[in-house]
């Protein structure tokens, strides 16, 4: 497989289909991460994100479809140098200390940062000499980021970096993920916080039953799934058809419950529409606001609202 040349993703995935006991948990799903940019792969639990992350760093292999990463097979030996990944649950025996877990990986790389700076970024030195089955849940996670950077990689995939984290943890995570990104190291990420993808993500990749649902930038993905809303309360029951002739096609108008009125359109011209109605049929708005949604709300419409396992 030809090395990637300037231009092209760091990751493409196209086609790709995984099975586990007959059923497809990867279903053709297509994605690509650009270079120097923040890619989140978003869906429920089950939805296939980390089976597909483990393909991309080349722990499992396809049942179809391909995968290229920085333009090779992932896991080849062009590749590993290149990539820094944190799975889902770190990977660190017990006994081992912080700080002798982060010296072993960084003996593997010709390059790596300097493990004290990295500590200190994350927070770490106050369990430097701290052996792994003692250190917190948010303390394991910050070492699981400080692996996968250490090595100065290229691209770094990360499963859900801040789960568990306070919120103080949080934002440092955020912090050297932004830096990672001013840097053009590119990251390709999971996570259920979506507020974290609307702050760091270029690049959102919503995927459920194997496939992928929407991509885009999350303002795009919200736009073209969640437009932009009016809400005005009135007299209940009332008339809206006139209402929606003038909002024209692509606009929707519905009576959310008695008196309460919603209207989804994308045209700018809606309000001038709502107002003009209300003031030629003589109808008295007791509230009118405008409103937009954010990615949570266009997440939950893509994928449903109902509890998975």
């Amino acid at each position: 497989m030809p090395a990637a040349s300037a231009g092209d993703p760091v990751l493409r995935v196209s086609g790709l289909v995984k099975r586990y006991g007959g059923r497809a948990v990867v279903d053709g799903l297509s994605l690509a991460a650009e270079y120097g940019q923040v890619t989140a792969i978003l869906g429920p639990n089950g939805a296939g994100k980390t089976t597909t992350m483990e393909i991309c760093e080349g722990l499992r292999r396809p049942d179809a479809g391909t995968v290229e990463v920085l333009g090779q097979r992932p896991g080849s030996a062009g590749v590993r140098p290149q990539v820094g990944v944190m799975l889902q649950e770190v990977g660190v025996y017990g006994s081992v200390t912080a700080l002798e877990a982060l010296r072993h990986a960084q003996a593997l790389f010709a390059d790596p940062q300097p493990v004290p700076d990295l500590m200190a970024a994350l927070g770490l030195t106050g369990v430097a000499h701290t052996p792994f089955r003692r250190m917190s849940g948010g303390e394991k996670q910050r070492l699981g980021v400080a692996l996968a950077l250490v090595g100065r990689p290229s691209l770094v995939f990360l499963d859900e970096p801040t789960a568990g984290l306070d919120p103080q943890a949080r934002r440092t995570v955020w912090d050297i993920l932004r830096q990672l990104g001013s840097s053009q190291v590119s990251v390709v990420m999971t996570t259920h916080y979506l507020e974290e993808v609307e702050q760091l993500a270029d690049h959102v990749v919503i995927i459920d039953n194997g496939a992928v649902l929407a991509s885009g930038s999350p303002a795009g993905i919200v736009a073209a799934v969640m437009p932009p809303t009016i809400r005005f309360t009135a007299a209940p029951t009332l008339d809206l058809s006139d209402l929606r002739a003038a909002l024209g096609a692509g606009a929707s108008v519905d009576e959310e419950r008695p008196g309460s009125y919603v209207v989804s359109a994308d045209d700018t011209a809606a309000l001038t529409a709502v107002t003009s109605w209300l003031a030629q049929n003589a109808v008295v708005a007791t509230s009118l606001n405008t409103g937009s949604r954010n990615l949570e709300d266009a997440y939950l419409q893509l994928t449903g609202r109902e509890l998975r396992p």
